[in-house]
């Protein structure tokens, strides 16, 4: 009896020493560490058709949604507000909301009016970045707004914000403004501003956050350049000029960090992976190869087992070993030029095209290897999906569903 006590006692030490983030949990963009990895059982056999459980319309917008335990937080546009939605991860039906009033995104973005940066749900809270600018810290349990700040220069990018809010070590960490941009630090807790970096103007990329030898840092795409800054303080450690040839050569794409190596690519500029090591009170890098034939434009590639997926500005789905950067195979996709997402999960990848088809392929470096397909949205999905379990959420243009494997 005292063995089995004792036992039980290592057992609940254990499981109230893990990380507050469950596996099965994407609460931000790219999932829990940012980096495409979904936590999915994997069936022996992948059935004909999906099982649709629900769907919901929800409102405009591209951004994806943050699932966390059993809710899932949905921002976007209806009625001429930015609303933010807790919602039955299992049901579909709303817990709470919040709005405000805000225009939408006009001009050349007219056509997607609606939030592209994703909620990220940590240390209790729930964080939303609105299309004009509009960052906003609520109570994830019941929707209480805690505080809310505009862009610090009453600026955005030329198509609009969409780059996604991170929260570390007690803070809010976002890419705000346009040409007169800062990357800011803000208390988690209260809104104030601990620090901001001020060094080049905001793009559409979402920063990470990386440990290099030790030195805990954000790594993020600005208008004209990649930078390293300090977390603690947002002082210059690192930075790289990263600007296209044309107007259209857009800083979109979170730039992946894997055991010590930096991965970025970009419209027009090929993919390429450089190691990164503390150098003195900064950072050095060293360009290990650079791939001038698979450039992504709106969807961030994703890294599993030395190797790195993605989807082309072209529409074709591929595979570069990550070793030497050479292409392993790549295949041809329908829809929407540059966009479409890919998430790793056990041995399979999932590819959600712009058409609305989910491809489940195997993670294989000696060719495209298609285990299903399945059509899961009709209207121009933009959004990452979300993978969990045996659940598949997918937010099309102003509608979430619930998809599963049976």
């Amino acid at each position: 009896m005292e063995k089995q006590f004792r036992n039980l006692f290592v057992m609940i030490l254990v499981l109230t020493s893990m990380p507050c983030t469950l596996a099965q949990d994407w609460p931000q963009w790219l999932g829990a560490n940012r980096d495409g990895q979904a936590d999915f059982k994997t069936p022996a056999n992948w059935p004909e058709q999906l099982t649709q459980k629900w769907t919901v319309s929800v409102g405009d917008g591209v951004a994806t949604p943050a699932l966390v335990g059993d809710k899932l937080y949905v921002f976007a546009r209806a009625d001429d507000n930015e609303v933010l939605r807790c919602l039955d991860a299992d049901t579909g039906k709303e817990i709470w909301q919040d709005k405000y009033a805000v225009a939408g995104a006009d001009g050349p973005a007219r056509n997607y009016a609606g939030p592209r940066s994703s909620p990220t749900v940590a240390e209790g809270k729930v964080v939303t970045y609105g299309v004009r600018g509009t960052l906003s810290c609520l109570d994830a349990a019941t929707g209480k707004l805690l505080w809310r700040k505009d862009s610090v220069d009453k600026n955005w990018p030329t198509f609009y914000t969409s780059s996604s809010p991170l929260i570390a070590d007690g803070m809010c960490i976002a890419q705000m403004g346009g040409e007169q941009a800062s990357v800011i630090a803000f208390n988690l807790s209260n809104g104030d501003i601990k620090w901001k970096w001020t060094g080049d103007g905001a793009a559409y990329a979402s920063p990470a956050l990386v440990n290099v030898d030790g030195a805990k840092a954000l790594i993020a795409e600005t208008d004209k350049r990649i930078v390293a800054v300090g977390l603690t303080d947002g002082k210059l450690l690192w930075e790289k000029p990263y600007a296209g040839s044309s107007r259209m050569s857009l800083n979109t794409d979170t730039p992946l960090f894997v055991d010590g190596t930096l991965y970025y690519s970009g419209s027009g500029r090929g993919t390429t992976a450089c190691r990164l090591k503390k150098d003195g009170t900064g950072i050095a890098d060293t360009e290990l190869w650079a791939n001038p034939d698979n450039s992504v434009k709106f969807s961030t590639p994703v890294i599993k087992d030395g190797m790195l997926f993605g989807i082309t500005e072209a529409n074709k789905l591929f595979c570069l070993n990550t070793k030497d950067g050479k292409t392993a195979w790549s295949k041809d996709i329908d829809g929407n030029r540059g966009f479409g997402s890919v998430v790793t999960t056990g041995s399979v990848a999932m590819a959600l095209t712009p058409k609305g088809e989910l491809i489940v392929f195997e993670l294989d470096a000696t060719g495209f290897k298609q285990l299903a397909s399945y059509k899961v949205a009709q209207n121009d999905p933009k959004a990452y999906p979300v993978v969990s379990g045996n659940r598949i959420y997918v937010k099309d243009q102003d509608s979430l569903a619930l998809w599963t494997v049976q």
